[in-house]
């Protein structure tokens, strides 16, 4: 699907009008994919990457265009079941002309960097400013989804709780790796700063987009770390509260089995004391009574 896009009065709007600054192609067949290369002289194998979820964040300058990869929070959907991971965006850039790959269809040009843009050399960079902000909207969703599941936990010993800790652990990584391959890309972005045309403000900005991501990648770490630091600890708090409710088990399954024994003792099919008096069975269950009461008093002695 190819969308035109134009810059009016500071704001990016859909048009149809196809000679407008910005192209956007999401998700292309086999038939728009030949269009771009043939018409744009885009490189196929770059094509692809862009399209390709685990291809990792690069530059390559080709004799027309540069071309920009870079990694982006895949769209999260329930059937995901806590698994976030990452998705790639290509632009290639031809001076003022800009044209956007990607393979999921989703609004680009959201939130409030995209409020005012002057040109589409300012449009490239919001695209990697915008992704970072789209990294840490999804680490402060995981952090609390992680927070939800641990209290979870403490209450309940399923392993799907259990199961959903590791996937976000997963999930942590994933990202790690994407904003690490961010990095890599705005530091040869920085680098090409006077090929690519950038003004003043723009270098600045792209020195505000590298320290954003560095932030970005250092509060991902700091995250997995804690995740994969009480990873132990929470399975060790699964392992006691099993322990906790063998040993009330154990007690309970006790208690009962002491009256029985004292039951059974006086229903043999023998000659036993009290047999001939009309209370004998109050007595016995008395006894039982006791017995289990004196148990219970003794496992509390012990502090079993």
């Amino acid at each position: 699907m190819l969308r035109h896009y134009q810059i009016v009065n500071n704001k990016i709007e859909e048009t149809a009008d196809e000679k407008s600054p910005i192209l956007m192609s999401v998700n292309p067949d086999e038939k728009e994919k030949r269009f771009l290369i043939d018409t744009y002289c885009l490189d196929e194998h770059t094509l692809n990457s862009a399209l390709d979820p685990d291809e990792p964040a690069r530059l390559e300058c080709e004799p027309n265009h540069i071309a920009i990869v870079f990694k982006r929070p895949k769209n999260y959907s329930g059937a995901d079941q806590l698994l976030f991971k990452a998705t790639t965006v290509g632009v290639f850039f031809f001076g003022e002309f800009l044209i956007i790959v990607l393979g999921e269809d989703t609004n680009l040009f959201e939130g409030k960097p995209f409020s005012k843009v002057s040109s589409a050399r300012e449009v490239l960079l919001k695209l990697i400013y915008r992704s970072i902000f789209h990294f840490l909207e999804h680490l402060k969703i995981i952090n609390l989804l992680s927070d939800e599941v641990e209290q979870k936990i403490h209450r309940a010993m399923e392993n799907r709780f259990l199961i959903n800790l590791f996937t976000l652990q997963k999930s942590l990584v994933y990202y790690q790796n994407a904003i690490n391959s961010n990095s890599g890309l705005i530091e040869k972005v920085r680098h090409n700063a006077g090929r690519i045309g950038f003004t003043t403000e723009e270098s600045e900005l792209l020195e505000d987009i590298l320290i954003e991501n560095n932030q970005c990648y250092r509060q991902a770490e700091v995250y997995s770390n804690i995740l994969a630091s009480l990873m132990d600890a929470r399975a060790s708090i699964v392992s006691n509260n099993l322990n906790v409710l063998m040993k009330t088990l154990n007690i309970i399954t006790i208690s009962i089995m002491v009256p029985t024994l004292v039951v059974s003792i006086f229903s043999m099919n023998v000659k036993i004391p009290m047999a001939h008096l009309p209370f004998a069975f109050w007595v016995i269950m008395g006894l039982a009574c006791v017995a289990m009461f004196a148990f219970l008093v003794f496992w509390k002695y012990r502090k079993w």
